[in-house]
């Protein structure tokens, strides 16, 4: 049976250097699909980097609603705008940033109910000598 999910209704994540919300999730009886809503605010100066996070049995698809921001991951850096997708192979570290002037607003997909088994919040950071 269809269902709607209010975004008032979401899980509210505290997940490191962004606000998620978790609107549909094995929790709220999805086998195959978690969707978070993520806003990311505006970088401040000397503000530290993420880390790199990866998800290791599943792939993850973002979706930018609006603002600026530049994807980091073990293949390279990637800009995005409004009404940009990127998708993530599963097992790449990668981490967004805001590279705008206001909040990042991104809807992110993964094909899999519970997201937070298979991913890794502290990977390691990139190559030998990266700094995070």
């Amino acid at each position: 049976m269809a269902r709607v999910f209010t975004q008032g209704e979401g899980k509210r994540l505290g997940l490191p250097g962004r606000n998620s919300i978790e609107l549909l999730s094995a929790e709220k009886g999805a086998h195959s699909v978690t969707l978070r809503l993520v806003e990311i605010p505006i970088a401040e100066a000397r503000s530290p980097e993420r880390a790199p996070h990866a998800h290791s049995n599943f792939e993850e698809c973002i979706f930018v609603l609006s603002g600026h921001g530049i994807t980091h991951a073990d293949s390279g850096e990637y800009p995005l705008g409004p009404g940009d997708t990127i998708w993530i192979p599963a097992g790449e570290q990668h981490y967004t940033r805001n590279s705008g002037d206001v909040p990042l607003r991104l809807l992110c997909f993964f094909p899999v109910g519970d997201v937070s088994s298979s991913t890794n919040e502290s990977a390691p950071p990139f190559g030998p000598s990266a700094v995070v």
